[in-house]
């Protein structure tokens, strides 16, 4: 009676402990550490089952002070080591050991790891509601005594706990829901949206390109690695294929992300033109490690077309369409630091104030468009014609443009000494004047 009126006592104070906090796993926690520490236990614990893995976690642990704690160590538990404890609770048996010595040589696998553990005693009940939870909890090396009144009381703390864990599962998925929602609304300015867990590679869709929906050649997958490798394979254009697959890779997606919270790569889609593939940090696990990520594609036709276009600006002249000074100068300056051979050549147009004079300036700059025209249809695709003003580079002297520039600037000034068409190839002794 007295054991009885004890463990009552305090199962009442450790559930009034518990309530105590706020979130479930907090409460949950609490209540097995009140209740473990007050019965005298070395350690008090909780498993679930993971049936798709065959495995059972260890998901809640309290240990007394002297005690290792073993759940780091007690993840993916195989659950054929102890069979025998499911065939116990299938028939609404709890599991009580007195001693471990007593199943070592019938159940070696769990004498094992008992022993490991050192565990000298047990007392373990099982964990079902519906299929939404399954498993087991339990308490080691509990003060020897009446184990069957242990039992039934592990019977009763089973009932509680499975409301806790109730509210628990409640508590993530409304969490869940909401983090979902709010993805949501974030997915109305991407084509695709998914959140991946990258430790088993399972994804949440919360947006899909409906050119995902009508092709019959993409199906769908329950690995995230796979299915989008299979939509990129069939949507990407093949000269940006490998490295799209290669930003997807989610073996290395931590390494690259590093410090930084999202990290992108641009390619074109056969259907959608310029897309932009992102990745984006969610959260990481218990020990630090990425745990889930956004991966979302945008498309980004629109804003290249406005990059090409204001890019256009920027770089051209434009009345003849040519580079401008700037954008040419440049082009120019880097060949130079590579070393690249080359012909720098400046043109003027003589007489030209006649024209203007004569005619009026449209019909200048219509003569202007003329021989920028020409320009352009008597040099390669990779030459750099510019509006400038007006030498000839073997790549051999270093030289700086406003260098390079001065000379043809001395060569031209040169030509325009001699009547009529001519032109000045820039020595060093050339006419003084001309320098």
């Amino acid at each position: 009676m007295e054991q009885i009126i004890k463990y009552e006592l305090i199962i009442n104070k450790a559930l009034r402990s518990a309530l105590e906090y706020d979130k479930p796993d907090e409460q949950i926690n609490e209540f097995i550490r009140f209740f473990g520490q007050h019965i005298g236990s070395d350690r008090f614990y909780i498993f679930e089952d993971d049936i798709k893995n065959h495995a059972t976690d260890n998901t809640y642990e309290w240990c007394a002070n002297d005690v290792t704690p073993q759940i780091n160590e007690l993840q993916q538990v195989d659950m054929d080591i102890i069979e025998w404890w499911y065939q116990s609770f299938d028939k609404g048996e709890n599991i009580m050991i007195t001693d471990i010595e007593s199943i070592k040589e019938i159940h070696p696998l769990s004498y094992d790891i008992l022993k490991m553990q050192n565990v000298v005693n047990l007392a373990v009940s099982p964990l079902r509601y519906k299929d939404q939870i399954r498993g087991f909890f339990g308490v080691d090396n509990p003060p020897m005594g009446d184990f069957k009144r242990l039992s039934e009381f592990l019977d009763m703390i089973g009932t509680l706990l499975i409301s806790l864990l109730k509210l628990r599962n409640s508590f993530h998925k409304a969490n869940e829901s909401a983090r979902l929602s709010s993805y949501s609304a974030l997915a109305q300015i991407y084509l695709t949206m998914y959140l991946v867990d990258i430790k088993d590679g399972t994804y949440y869709t919360i947006k899909r390109s409906e050119h995902i929906d009508k092709s019959g050649n993409i199906y769908l997958l329950d690995n995230f690695p796979k299915q989008i490798a299979t939509v990129m394979k069939n949507l990407c254009e093949e000269k940006f294929l490998k490295d799209v697959l290669s930003f997807i890779d989610t073996d290395t997606l931590e390494e690259r992300l590093g410090e930084k919270n999202t990290i992108e790569d641009e390619f074109i889609g056969k259907v959608s033109g310029w897309c932009r593939q992102r990745f984006i940090k969610v959260d990481h696990d218990a020990d630090g490690n990425l745990h889930h990520v956004l991966y979302c594609i945008e498309g980004i036709d629109a804003e290249k077309q406005r990059e090409s276009k204001l890019r256009y600006l920027s770089e051209t002249d434009r009345m003849t369409g040519l580079y401008n000074r700037g954008c040419g100068e440049r082009k120019i300056i880097k060949a130079i630091k590579n070393n690249s051979k080359g012909f720098l050549c400046l043109i003027d147009c003589d007489k030209f104030k006649k024209i203007n004079d004569t005619y009026g300036h449209a019909v200048g700059d219509q003569v202007i468009i003329a021989v920028a025209q020409a320009l352009k249809k008597s040099c390669r695709e990779h030459d750099i014609v510019l509006r400038l003003g007006g030498a000839f580079s073997d790549g051999d002297e270093a030289l700086t443009f406003d260098q390079l520039y001065r000379y043809a600037d001395s060569a031209m000034y040169h030509s325009k000494k001699v009547f009529g068409y001519h032109a000045t190839i820039y020595e060093k002794d050339i006419d003084p004047e001309a320098k």
